[in-house]
C-alpha cells in the first residue's frame, strides 16, 4: 500500500508539473486583450500601459515569468491581483465560503442521490421508482445557471423572500442567515450531482442484489432492511465512491458560476473575475491549486477502496 501510494503521489506531481505549463501557455497564448490594458482602463496611456507590464513581468519572456511564479508557489508569496490585493490573502479570506458551500454541497449530493437510488432499486418498477427516475434524468437535463435563477426569483416574486445576498454570513456569526445563504446555492449546485449518484447507486445495487450471496441472505431469513443495509449496499457503493471522487471537481467548477449567481465572495467567484480580466496570476494559480484537489480526491477514493472491499489488493 505505501509503495503504491507514493508511485501515485510522484505520478501526481509529473501532472501537476504539466498542468501547470500548459494553463501558463494557454493563458498567454489565447487571443485577447492585453492584462495591462484591462487594468489600466481605456483611456491609458501607453507610458502607463508599459509600466504595468513591467510591474506584472508580462515584459520577461516566458521561461523567467514561468520561474517567477513557481517560486511563489514554493514560497507562497503569489503576487497580487488586478485589484492590487495579494492573492493569497484572498485565498485566505475566500477559501471557506467554497469550502463551506463544496461541504454543503457534497452532503446533499451524498444523502440525496444514495437515499433515492437505493429507494428506487428496492421498489424496483413502482411509482417510487419512476418518480426517482425521472427526478434524476430532469436533475441531469435541467442547467444549473437557470434553476439557480428561478431558486433566487420564485420565492422573490411570490413570497417577496430572499436568501441574503451582497456579503457572507459566517456560521458562529448567525447560523441561521448563514443557512439561509448557503442551502439554497448548495442544493442548486447538488442537483445535477445527486442526479448522477442516484442513476449509479440504483443500477449497481440491482446488480448486487442478483448475487448469490444476497440470496443466501434472504434464504436465511433476514429481514429485507437487513439483507440491503449490511449485505448489498457496502458491495455496490464502490463505484458509487468513484463517481463521487469525480463529482467533486464538478462541484467546484459548479461554484463558479452559483457562487457568482448568488453573490458569494468564494474562491469561485474569484477565479470567476480572474479570467473575466485576463489575471494570470489568480487564473493560473487557482488551476492548478483545483488540480491538485482533483488528483488528492482520486488518490483517497483509489485508497478507500480497499476499505469496502478487502479483496482489492494494490500491487
Amino acid at each position: 500500500m505505501q509503495r503504491y501510494i507514493i508511485r501515485r503521489l510522484v505520478q501526481a506531481a509529473v501532472a501537476l508539473f504539466t498542468l501547470s505549463l500548459v494553463v501558463f501557455l494557454l493563458l498567454r497564448l489565447t487571443p485577447g486583450a492585453d492584462p495591462a490594458l484591462l487594468r489600466c482602463g481605456i483611456g491609458c496611456k501607453e507610458e502607463r500601459r508599459q509600466a504595468i507590464r513591467e510591474e506584472l513581468g508580462l515584459k520577461d519572456n516566458y521561461l523567467v515569468q514561468y520561474a517567477t511564479w513557481g517560486k511563489q508557489l514554493v514560497t507562497g508569496s503569489l503576487g497580487t491581483d488586478a485589484n492590487n490585493a495579494t492573492v493569497a490573502g484572498q485565498l485566505r479570506h475566500r477559501l471557506p465560503t467554497t469550502l463551506e458551500l463544496l461541504i454543503i454541497g457534497m452532503l446533499l449530493t451524498v444523502s440525496i442521490g444514495i437515499s433515492f437510488g437505493v429507494v428506487s432499486a428496492v421498489f424496483r418498477n413502482s411509482l417510487a421508482d419512476y418518480s426517482a427516475r425521472f427526478a434524476a434524468i430532469l436533475g441531469l437535463a435541467v442547467p444549473s445557471f437557470w434553476l439557480a435563477t428561478l431558486v433566487l426569483l420564485i420565492p422573490q416574486q411570490f413570497w417577496d423572500y430572499a436568501p441574503p445576498l451582497g456579503r457572507t454570513i459566517g456560521f458562529l456569526d448567525s447560523p441561521w442567515d448563514n443557512l439561509r445563504q448557503f442551502v439554497p446555492a448548495a442544493f442548486v449546485l447538488a442537483v445535477a450531482s445527486a442526479a448522477g449518484v442516484m442513476r449509479l447507486t440504483r443500477s449497481a445495487l440491482l446488480d448486487v442484489m442478483r448475487q448469490d450471496y444476497v440470496r443466501t441472505a434472504r434464504a436465511k431469513g433476514l429481514r429485507e432492511r437487513t439483507v440491503v443495509s449490511r449485505h448489498a449496499l457496502k458491495n455496490s457503493l464502490i463505484p458509487v465512491i468513484t463517481l463521487l471522487g469525480l463529482q467533486m471537481a464538478s462541484l467546484f467548477s459548479g461554484s463558479i458560476i452559483i457562487e457568482t449567481i448568488f453573490n458569494l465572495q468564494g474562491v469561485g467567484q474569484y477565479f470567476f473575475n480572474a479570467m473575466f480580466a485576463k489575471d494570470f496570476q489568480v487564473a493560473q494559480t487557482l488551476t492548478l491549486y483545483v488540480g491538485a484537489v482533483v488528483l488528492l480526491i482520486n488518490l483517497v477514493v483509489d485508497v478507500g477502496y480497499a476499505w469496502l472491499d478487502p479483496r482489492i489488493r494494490y500491487a
